[in-house]
């Protein structure tokens, strides 16, 4: 299935849908989210369990993620496949207008591999979540990174949660906040936002807007200013199918020019000016 995915989106949409979500987000204000401090949630419990009741249903995720916005500073548009399973395993293909793929990014536990096959140029064995940021500034790992494309969350403190209004709860989740909404069409409990309050680095956010069987086709990852505003749209969304190890390698050509962590910071491929 996955495989049949990566086909149809090297036609070149792969990399115009993950950039096309990255551009679109900048102009779009961030979600109004309710201010506290509130009343004791002693029904979080519940909330919690019915708002990440199908993303926690979920193992393997696969979809083509239509991208927009911007990182630093620099406006982005494109399309990208995406294939994720548990634990911390991830391949990430970007589409070139045409031939071999812009950029093809695998990852297991803490190795990560990206190829720029249109630059003969490799980075080998860095850490998932840096390369990640280095491409896209977005500062997640492969683990967190599927979280963040199903919208859900691992755990709460339900203990510390917070009521604002009938249909807010705010849950603490380490150094992240949870915000659930009572959806009143068709009815329950969504998470709608996180917002990350990393120890070291600037506060981020992601949000989740239509859903569909409970997982949202629309999310937004937001830093700071001239950091990273993404939107991605997903679609052809396909969950829990078999997602073999051959997945999450890539074959690196024996000429291949090693590329650092910096210089891939600052070519940024797939990411170019409007």
């Amino acid at each position: 299935m996955f495989h049949r995915v990566l086909r149809v989106l090297r036609g070149g949409e792969l990399l115009a849908v993950f950039l096309a979500l990255i551009a679109a987000s900048c102009a779009a204000p961030l979600m109004k989210l309710p201010g506290g401090p509130g009343a004791p949630a002693n029904d979080a419990a519940d909330v919690f369990a019915q708002a990440t009741q199908a993303c926690r249903a979920v193992s393997t995720v696969t979809a083509e993620i239509a991208v927009s916005g911007s990182v630093g500073g620099r406006r982005l548009r494109t399309r990208l496949t995406a294939g994720l399973a548990p634990p911390a395993s991830a391949r990430i293909e970007a589409a070139a207008p045409f031939g071999a793929p812009l950029f093809v990014l695998v990852a297991t536990a803490d190795d990560a591999t990206l190829l720029l096959p249109h630059d003969g140029r490799v980075l080998q064995h860095g850490r998932p979540g840096a390369v990640l940021e280095a491409l896209a500034g977005v500062p997640l790992d492969m683990a967190n990174l599927r979280l963040a494309l199903t919208g859900c969350a691992s755990a709460a403190n339900t203990a510390g949660a917070q009521r604002l209004g009938d249909d807010w709860r705010l849950l603490p989740e380490g150094t992240n906040d949870l915000y659930l909404h009572y959806d009143k069409q068709p009815g329950g409990w969504r998470l709608v936002a996180v917002v990350h309050h990393p120890p070291a680095g600037a506060q981020w956010r992601a949000e989740y807007r239509d859903f569909d069987a409970g997982l949202p086709r629309s999310v937004r990852l937001a830093g700071g200013k001239d950091t990273f505003d993404l939107r991605l749209a997903l679609s052809q969304v396909e969950t829990n199918i078999a997602l073999g190890p051959e997945v999450f390698r890539v074959q690196i050509p024996p000429d291949a020019d090693p590329i650092t962590l910096e210089e891939l910071r600052r070519a940024r491929p797939g990411v170019r000016e409007d």
